[in-house]
């Protein structure tokens, strides 16, 4: 059903504007669109497209403030952080823009003849982005997937998507062709659902809860569609008696109340060793309480609000008979505000297995090595997490043994454009990022030519 929707400012409780919200005739459009232009844009010699890949980074570069201010008004990101992801995005395209000339196939030894391979784009990609991290998430699959050669229908969360927007804008005034990277705002259960079971959409993205993403693997399944996804996480802050203590405390609220918790790859339950245990809550309480949330276009602020309303009830329904150790502090009055809280868990409380997706984090202690092992892996998530010691070994041991996709040791920071991203077990599907994304987006063709 068409129409529109309003979007609010989560930092005053305020409406922005109004946005349109595209029905199955306006998603079947843009996908026809995207189908004319992608055969002109892959057909382009690979230095064109990493040419125009370039042009598209300059021109978000250009843009950087323009699209942080639009984060802080519409998502309340932080205006540090919302340059940082503004120039994120431009930093993922100047990279991927070096991917189409280096899509290259092999050469197979075989008898009679020459076997070679061939990475051929699918078509039109579609891709799902949710309403945490708007920029930087679209941008993980839009630029792999347009270098590899196909066109994009992006759909971004209805709560967030006046970034998606402004880069569609961009798009088109950086000289990519019309209807390349087609921006199409709506709701899931119409546009996203349409990605899925159109058969002009070859293959679908999509970051969001486990929930919907079963539901869209199980869509893609029916059409035989490739589908990446990258769910839920409840990640682990491991912390052994034996790591720089000040240094872990300093580090884990950055690690998990950054975009106020609202991240995958929040490290939402802190495991510590007994005998840390006691002194490392000392250290934590400080870091905590001198966490900074305000107002988002303020330089000092760390944390802006939550998202909506109903969100910030969710989140707090987590704290409902929950062992409380201390929290930090948040404004009063209009906007979606909540102070940041620490949790004393046990390991069958609700808070230390699901996804609260706020700022709250659950501490428990653990035994030794091989029951930190255990008690990461007791959850049906798998994304990301830290390991926190000064043993090279057990380092090693333990990044072996947890059972997820992205681990960093004696740090929090484990994603990269670079590199590979992706989870186990119920946070994901296939991989992000990383040198090869680009293939990711392609189907390997072999050709055998006879010379007998």
């Amino acid at each position: 059903m068409s129409g529109t929707f309003t979007l609010v400012n989560p930092a005053t409780g305020q409406p922005i504007r109004e946005i349109a919200r595209a029905d199955e005739a306006q998603t079947d459009a843009a996908i026809a669109r995207a189908v004319a232009a992608q055969r002109s844009w892959a057909s382009l010699p690979p230095v064109a497209r990493a040419d125009a890949l370039r042009a598209f980074a300059r021109t978000v570069e250009a843009h950087v403030e323009e699209l942080a201010q639009l984060e802080v008004l519409n998502s309340g990101h932080p205006i540090g952080s919302a340059r940082w992801e503004a120039s994120h995005v431009a930093q993922v395209l100047n990279f991927y823009a070096g991917a189409p000339e280096r899509l290259s196939g092999q050469q197979i030894p075989v008898a009679g003849g020459l076997d070679v391979t061939f990475h051929e784009p699918y078509g039109v990609v579609g891709i799902i982005v949710p309403w945490n991290f708007p920029m930087t998430i679209a941008s993980w699959g839009f630029a792999p997937a347009l270098a590899a050669g196909n066109a994009v229908v992006l759909k971004p969360a209805e709560l967030t998507p006046l970034t998606a927007i402004r880069l569609g804008e961009l798009a088109l005034e950086a000289g990519l062709p019309a209807g390349l990277f087609e921006v199409v705002t709506g709701s899931g259960s119409v546009v996203g659902q349409r990605f899925v079971s159109h058969p002009d959409v070859r293959k679908v993205v999509f970051t969001g809860s486990t929930s919907v993403g079963v539901e869209v693997a199980a869509g893609c399944a029916r059409e035989l569609k490739p589908v990446t996804l990258e769910l839920g996480g409840k990640s682990a802050n491991i912390v052994f008696a034996d790591a720089d203590l000040e240094k872990a405390a300093a580090s884990a609220p950055g690690a998990v109340f950054d975009n106020a918790g609202q991240d995958c790859c929040a490290r939402s339950r802190i495991l510590v060793e007994h005998s840390a245990y006691d002194r490392f809550l000392e250290l934590l309480e400080p870091a905590v309480k001198a966490w900074r949330v305000g107002d988002p276009g303020d330089e000092r602020t760390d944390m802006g609000p939550l998202i909506s309303a109903s969100h910030r009830s969710t989140v707090e329904g987590f704290l409902d008979g929950a062992d409380v150790a201390f929290r930090g502090s948040a404004p009063d009055g209009d906007g979606f505000w909540f102070a940041p809280a620490v949790v004393l868990a046990d390991r069958g409380d609700r808070i230390a297995r699901e996804e609260v997706f706020g700022p709250v984090v659950a501490v428990l202690p653990f035994d030794d090595e091989a029951d930190a092992v255990r008690l990461a892996n007791d959850t049906i998530y798998g994304l990301a997490g830290s390991i926190w010691t000064e043993n090279l070994g057990r380092a090693v041991r333990v990044s072996r043994g947890v059972k997820s996709g992205v681990l960093s040791v004696n740090s929090h920071s484990s994603v990269r454009y670079w590199t590979p991203f992706g989870g186990m077990k119920a946070s994901g599907l296939g991989r992000e990022l990383g040198p090869d994304a680009a293939e990711h987006f392609t189907e390997t063709k072999n050709v055998f030519f006879a010379t007998d």
